[in-house]
């Protein structure tokens, strides 16, 4: 990667967009230039924070950047990626990708027209533990994640699986390397009707890969576990807690397997001596405890100097999980109460 910073910025002033301005503004190939927020008050705070310049309109930094962070409301994504990606300045735009598939596909389309990077904010596939989990290059058959917690009171003009869910998708998606076949939902709206709080999906993918995922923002704890199931491993992840665990199957040895048959024919059977131990190992998955936003913004910037690597999560990725939603929210819909 080039010696030279890329000049960068935030759109957007919220809780994202200050973390977001935080890392940019310690990472050595970034020069934080600017912030824009509509409120000028949020955006001059922050930027007299990281000693920039700040604005009130995007359209101000147009030709004054290399790479721009969207942190604002879902509606907005699209119309302010539009004249960035158009410029050739590369675009990290937070989860969800745009308000809808047609305005996904849309981005993804100008920026490949363009030969623009575009990287998508799904943090979570930048989570150590997942981080870790990709290193061992699982070949995901059967996938469970289950993400819950209290109310949030934010995002309430989208539901959970929008809000949250999304980023189970993502990850599943990048697990099951393969094309979604069919989804079945069912989902439940107990704040607003309208918008689902709780919901589960099943997932079936063209490859035989199958996921059951769960999320729910009613719940009175936090929970963020997913289980891998392969054909010679099983994980036990904590998003939250960063722990994993993984049970391999070091062997197929016959003659282990009957002499455990043996002992148990027997009645002196002790798993442990019969010889359990050498054909199934148990081990703590090797962790690094790195902020995902700055794995992901790091990411984001070697690609847009270097155009041969690509960010953690792409556009076109980011497109594929909102289709996926797209699918199970349209289950929900046409699921019949009895």
């Amino acid at each position: 990667m080039s010696d030279t910073k890329l000049r960068t910025a935030i759109i957007g002033a919220g809780k994202m967009g200050q973390i977001h301005a935080k890392v940019y503004h310690q990472l050595p190939q970034s020069q934080l230039v600017a912030v824009v927020d509509s409120d000028e008050k949020s955006a001059k705070q922050l930027a007299k924070k990281f000693k920039c310049q700040y604005h009130t309109d995007y359209q101000q930094i147009l030709d004054k950047v290399d790479a721009v962070t969207i942190s604002t409301p879902t509606i907005n994504h699209k119309d302010i990626a539009v004249p960035f990606i158009e410029r050739g300045v590369a675009v990290l735009i937070e989860k969800p990708l745009a308000l809808n598939v047609a305005q996904a596909e849309e981005i993804v389309a100008l920026a490949e027209k363009n030969n623009v990077v575009v990287a998508v904010g799904h943090s979570e596939r930048c989570n150590p533990v997942v981080q870790a989990m990709k290193r061992l290059e699982i070949e995901a058959k059967f996938i469970e994640s289950h993400r819950i917690s209290p109310y949030p009171f934010r995002s309430t003009d989208i539901g959970v699986v929008m809000d949250v869910m999304i980023h189970d998708i993502d990850i599943i998606l990048s697990l099951a390397g393969s094309k979604l076949k069919r989804a079945e939902a069912v989902g439940i709206g107990v704040i607003e009707e309208d918008k689902e709080d709780i919901c589960n999906a099943r997932l079936v993918f063209e490859n035989g890969c199958i996921a059951n995922v769960t999320a729910s923002r009613i719940a009175l704890k936090t929970e963020r576990k997913v289980r891998v199931f392969s054909k010679h491993a099983y994980l036990s992840l904590d998003y939250f807690k960063k722990t994993g665990t993984i049970i391999k199957a070091d062997t197929n040895n016959m003659e282990l397997i009957n002499k455990i048959r043996q002992q148990k024919n027997v009645g002196k059977f002790d798993l442990l001596k019969a010889g359990w131990s050498d054909m199934v190992h148990y081990e703590k998955l090797q962790i690094d405890d790195k902020e995902p936003l700055r794995v992901e913004q790091e990411s984001f910037l070697n690609a847009v100097a270097n155009k041969s690597e690509k960010p953690e999560v792409t556009a076109v990725e980011g497109l594929a999980a909102m289709q996926c939603a797209d699918a199970i929210l349209e289950s929900v819909k046409q699921h019949t109460w009895q």
